[in-house]
């Protein structure tokens, strides 16, 4: 049975709105409230991995960063070493928990990768979430009855979108997204983008998004890095 998120307890739900196309940078925030942020962040310091690193990263609270970099430079093998899904050295903390203090499964459910090519289990489409919210459903142009769907007759950009709904309804504390919009036309991209502003705005998240398009980044990040020669660099 599908638990929609009408159930999701008050302090934790957030009432979300598609209205608007500002980008993902955080506004402007008073000392104080910087401090505060550094309570609640993603920090990563010296981490290395094969090739990569030592990365030396700082994530505040309902801030989006982007990373671009060439094919084979690491992108995604620093979002899996992040989400404690490769073996790494270095310190991965949230909100002062060291990702070692706790069980990988644990971990991921409050720093959930999202991968460029989303993985599905079990037949039907309804069956991968535990919950979901109907009028998400209809903003990526889909009906109640795709719940029902056969994961075979789905397209790329079906399941890219599905992939979005499903990660954004377990309400992670972290989103490291691995090219999120690669399978999508431009309309659902801009939806993707502005979904994803909404989100990052009302639940003051963190982000961490790859991508091959500047542009992009430039719409959605506050920061940009690109790897260069196995280190993160700020452009």
């Amino acid at each position: 049975m599908l638990l929609f998120l009408s159930s999701i307890p008050a302090r934790k739900k957030r009432d979300l709105r598609f209205t608007t196309t500002s980008h993902l940078a955080a506004s402007t925030q008073t000392s104080f409230q910087n401090l505060d942020n550094k309570m609640e962040s993603l920090q990563i310091k010296q981490l290395a991995i094969h090739h990569i690193g030592p990365v030396d990263l700082s994530i505040d609270r309902a801030e989006c960063v982007g990373i671009t970099g060439p094919s084979g430079a690491g992108k995604t093998l620093l979002l899996r070493a992040i989400a404690d899904m490769e073996p790494h050295t270095g310190e991965v903390c949230l909100n002062g928990i060291d990702s070692r203090s706790m069980p990988g499964p644990e971990w991921r459910r409050k720093v959930r990768m999202v991968p460029a090519e989303s993985s599905w289990w079990f037949d039907t489409v309804g069956e991968h979430f535990n919950g979901i919210d109907k009028d998400w459903l209809e903003y990526f142009g889909f009906g109640e009855d795709v719940l029902n769907w056969d994961i075979n007759r789905l397209s790329s950009g079906e399941r890219q979108r599905l992939s979005i709904i499903r990660s954004f309804s377990d309400q992670p504390e972290v989103f490291l997204l691995d090219e999120p919009t690669a399978n999508l036309d431009e309309e659902n991209i801009i939806k993707t983008e502005t979904f994803i502003a909404d989100y990052l705005k009302e639940n003051e998240t963190m982000i961490i998004w790859i991508s091959h398009d500047a542009a992009q980044l430039k719409r959605v990040a506050a920061r940009v890095f690109v790897i260069n020669n196995t280190r993160l660099e700020q452009l």
